[in-house]
């Protein structure tokens, strides 16, 4: 949709008609066809127009517009007559012609004009002396231009090649000034309590929705300076429910032309003040939009609360025989399209239709156990929002919410209504709503004096609610569907979110969240080691960043919710109680009555009352349950006076379970994990011994995520005085078959070779101690050797190679060349017949042992190799053991830009030269 306001305007140049005649509809009654020549001397003093796709919501698009531009420039009077044509026309643009809609609103001193333009000019043109057949009221087709004709003041069509227009003009009603909208008057006794003077706060927000404009009474009410709050955004410090599945907000309203209604303002002392505002959209001089806000206490909403509607004393827009729908003369008309809208609206009613002094309104839960709050005027915030209460109240024929009763004195009947405990209310009437004899909610009107009601009011109230039940159900229905479709795609979205981590950290804070804001102000995680284990506070989260610490120190002081596994949430008091007795005293103290001076402790005040606030509602805690047993508790928490709503307390329930397996499966994978790193450190030397006249340089690099034992290992150990035994080799496979071969043969090469067996010999034995693990058993390649420093400076090295990639030596001249020759691989055959090599390393000499996961290093389809290996060996000359090693690793790394998916491991031997570059 594309809209356009622009104020002041002169009317439109005259669209080309291309000769055509244009029709005009008189108040007269004769239903001629006349010519319109739109010559009028009105002037047009604003016009907004919109552009609407052709698709079916266009037309509620199109029906908001309309009567947002009306109510904007204060044409409440015409509002639902212009709201009605509209829709019926975008109707025919959109949905039977198929085409955009173009809406333009054009405002004059007599009312408002309006013109829906659609692009399917292919009809048949009236002719001007022709009879107008409109088709049958029961078919849609026509019924446009008969509510046209029976609506408005004059009317329209004109056709253009590429366009047809309809149009109709809507005059204001002729009021006397100054009886636009009235009341009775009233002895002083009955008129509404109000401070010393009503206080009206001004608040101005600009195009970015930043506060640029507080006023005196604003600081009086909220208790926030205009410094400290000029340039922050108003969902800031405005409380709007924020509920999944739903999408209206602050930021919604702002935008808007004109908006009245309800919410709550957070104050500097922390609490929510009920507020009543009206929205007003204007523009500067220069032209930038902003958002007045006239905002008064909940309580005093009739400063600013627009009157309802009258019905019309113009005789030419009714039509004869036409009912009155009780449901519209209860509401309003239009009535309200969201179920808080409707249920707000309904309880205003009855406490004005009964002359009552609060009202109230509960929808039953699915098995009409219990009534949720879910609107009420003229009680305590506490009262107002999800509080739950049960549907049979108390003893007697005043006990149940499934009949209607009247109490003249609540004070006699103790505990009949627990929703006005404490309130001051003595008498009260109430009646089921009910729907098919099914029970879906109450509505009460209570007063502060007893006596107030009898049979009579009863029965007007029940007839109002039978009126409203119907309606009340389906929109409740309607906003149940789209918190389900809300909580479908919520809980997919958490189960992605926690399925992709396996860190135990990292689950915890993905849990606290996705909690916070969207279903509570702020959560506490505890967790449980093992079954001997208390709770532990693990994680803590607010939506003020400000306020964690200050939770995370409260809670540390309370002992923690016992671990029960049984599903669903329960009520935990302890930490409201704890921050009232917290704010109490730190309230005590700044009075100076809590025996030390006041100036020391001021500076605690504030968090310490901010945290009460915060923590000071309705907490629930939910177990976190995985594999039979109780790994935690999900502790979820509103602000003070706030209840949680049963579909959040759901939602909540279903997160946990989730949330409980993704912290199990974080556990577990990190103590698999552990293990496995605990395994593989095992399987490695401890330390390198020292070796005189001879470098060594080992790098090890496991592949993975750690969760897998590598079957790569190497070992130098001393076999004797001046000799040394070397070993490298690579376990086929991972795991702990794996695991069980490598410890096995590096365990077995230290302890044959140190019982002075030759080299052959050695790997022969181990040969057939992995043959004898049978279905444990993998095949093992291995190079291992001797190494004897001689006394000229060089080092003899004794070696066999059983399948492993053969050793290469790097001379000084810079050739390379294998320093062995290939042998059968362990644990394949059982009759294996090796023999040593005899290789002596001059001094500048390099000897680089690698496992397969060097030279088999791949980018596509190319692979390192042996060649590949000695070809950067031959640019190794004279470097260290540790520079030779690390020079092989960084081209090993650089060769490929995938991660390595195999162990490396790199020993080199060097003897030193006479000179070392």
């Amino acid at each position: 949709m594309t809209t356009g306001l622009i104020p002041g305007e002169q009317p439109p140049e005259p669209r080309p008609t291309e000769g055509l005649p244009q029709q005009r509809r008189e108040p007269d009654g004769h239903g001629t066809m006349s010519v319109d020549n739109r010559s009028g001397s009105s002037v047009i003093t604003a016009r907004a127009a919109a552009s609407f796709e052709p698709v079916g919501r266009s037309v509620a698009s199109a029906r908001s517009f309309v009567r947002d531009i009306l109510q904007g420039w204060g044409f409440g009077d015409i509002v639902d007559d212009a709201v009605v044509l509209t829709s019926e026309l975008v109707t025919n643009a959109v949905v039977h012609a198929g085409t955009a809609a173009d809406v333009l609103c054009l405002r004059s001193e007599e009312g408002a004009r309006i013109e829906v333009s659609d692009r399917y000019p292919e009809r048949e043109i009236p002719v001007q002396s022709s009879a107008v057949n409109m088709g049958s009221p029961d078919c849609e087709g026509g019924r446009g231009l008969q509510l046209c004709a029976a609506l408005a003041g004059r009317w329209g069509v004109e056709y253009t090649p590429t366009h047809k227009t309809v149009w109709f003009q809507l005059d204001l009603p002729q009021r006397p000034v100054g009886t636009r909208a009235a009341g009775p008057c009233l002895p002083a006794d009955l008129l509404p309590l109000a401070d010393s003077r009503v206080r009206v706060a001004v608040v101005q927000i600009d195009r970015a929705g930043t506060i640029s404009s507080w006023n005196e009474d604003a600081e009086e009410l909220f208790g926030y300076t205009a410094e400290q709050v000029t340039g922050k955004p108003l969902t800031d410090l405005a409380a709007w429910p924020h509920t999944p599945g739903t999408g209206t907000g602050i930021a919604e309203a702002l935008q808007l032309s004109r908006w009245e209604g309800s919410y709550g303002v957070r104050g500097a002392n922390g609490r929510v003040t009920p507020v009543y505002a009206s929205h007003l959209r204007v523009r500067d001089t220069s032209g930038e939009p902003s958002t007045v806000c006239l905002v008064v206490r909940d309580h005093e909403r009739a400063v600013l609360q627009t009157p309802s509607r009258g019905p019309s004393s113009d005789a030419s827009g009714s039509s004869e025989g036409q009912g009155t729908d009780p449901f519209e003369v209860f509401i309003g008309s239009p009535a309200p399209d969201d179920l808080d809208g409707l249920l707000q609206r309904t309880v205003e009613r009855a406490r004005d239709m009964l002359d009552g002094d609060a009202a109230f309104l509960l929808l039953a839960t699915d098995d009409e156990t219990e009534l949720e709050v879910r609107a009420s005027t003229g009680l305590p915030s506490a009262r107002q929002r999800f509080a739950r209460v049960p549907v049979e109240a108390g003893p007697g024929r005043y006990g149940s919410a499934r009949m209607p009763a009247v109490h003249d004195d609540l004070t006699a009947v103790p505990g009949a209504v627990p929703l006005l405990n404490s309130t001051g209310m003595r008498s009260v009437v109430t009646v089921p709503l009910k729907v098919e004899g099914r029970l879906t909610g109450s509505l009460g009107v209570a007063a502060e004096a007893p006596g107030r009601y009898s049979n009579e009011e009863a029965l007007r109230l029940q007839f109002a609610a039978d009126r409203i039940a119907l309606a009340v159900e389906s929109a409740r229905l309607g906003e149940l569907e789209r918190l389900r479709r809300g909580s479908l795609s919520f809980l997919v979205e958490a189960s992605d979110l926690l399925a992709g981590t396996l860190d135990r950290d990292q689950t915890l804070a993905l849990m606290a969240q996705m909690t916070v804001p969207t279903l509570a102000t702020w959560c506490a995680v505890y967790t449980i080691a093992d079954q001997a284990s208390d709770p532990y506070l693990s994680y803590v989260l607010h939506e003020d960043e400000e306020l964690i610490d200050g939770i995370k120190s409260l809670l540390s002081k309370i002992p923690p919710p016992d671990p029960v596994p049984t599903p669903g949430a329960r009520v935990w008091s302890a930490p409201g109680e704890v921050a009232h007795q917290a704010a109490l005293r730190s309230s005590m103290r700044s009075l100076g009555l809590g025996g030390s001076p006041t100036r020391q402790v001021t500076p605690g005040i504030g968090p310490t009352l901010a945290t009460a606030a915060a923590v000071g509602g309705e907490t629930v805690v939910l177990p976190l349950v995985a594999r039979n047993r109780v790994i935690g508790m999900l502790t979820l928490g509103k602000p003070t006076d706030e209840h949680f709503r049963q579909e959040i307390l759901e939602l909540a329930e279903d997160l946990s379970r989730r949330a409980a397996l993704a912290l199990d499966n974080a556990r577990l994978y990190s103590e698999r994990t552990a293990i496995s790193q605990s395994l593989q450190r095992s399987l490695l030397p401890p330390d390198q011994p020292s070796i005189d006249g001879v470098e060594v340089e080992v790098i090890y690099r496991a592949a993975g995520e750690g969760n897998e034992v590598g079957g790569d290992f190497y070992d130098i150990f001393p076999i004797s005085d001046g000799v040394y035994g070397f070993a490298i080799g690579d376990v086929c496979g991972t795991g702990p078959n794996a695991a069980a071969v490598t410890g096995l043969a590096r365990h077995a090469l230290r302890l044959l070779a140190r019982e002075g067996l030759s080299g052959p010999a050695v790997l022969e034995r181990l040969n057939s101690a992995i043959l004898d693990e049978g279905a444990r058993s993998r095949f093992l390649t291995l190079l291992y050797g001797e190494l004897r420093p001689q006394e000229d400076g060089s080092a003899e090295l004794k070696v066999v190679c059983a399948g492993h990639p053969l050793p290469l030596r790097l001379r000084q001249n810079g050739t390379v060349e294998p320093a062995a020759e290939p042998q059968p691989l362990l644990g394949v055959i059982e009759d294996l017949e090796l023999y040593e090599e005899t290789v002596t390393l001059d001094p500048g000499d390099v000897l680089l042992c690698v496992t397969d996961g060097v030279t088999e290093r791949r980018e596509g389809s190319r692979m390192l190799g042996d060649d590949g290996l000695a070809e950067v060996l031959t640019t190794c000359t004279g470097l260290t053991a540790g520079a030779v090693a690390a020079r092989i690793m960084r081209a090993v790394e650089r060769f490929a830009s995938d991660a390595p998916s195999d162990d490396m491991a790199i020993l080199a031997m060097r003897v030193p030269g006479l000179h070392v570059d």
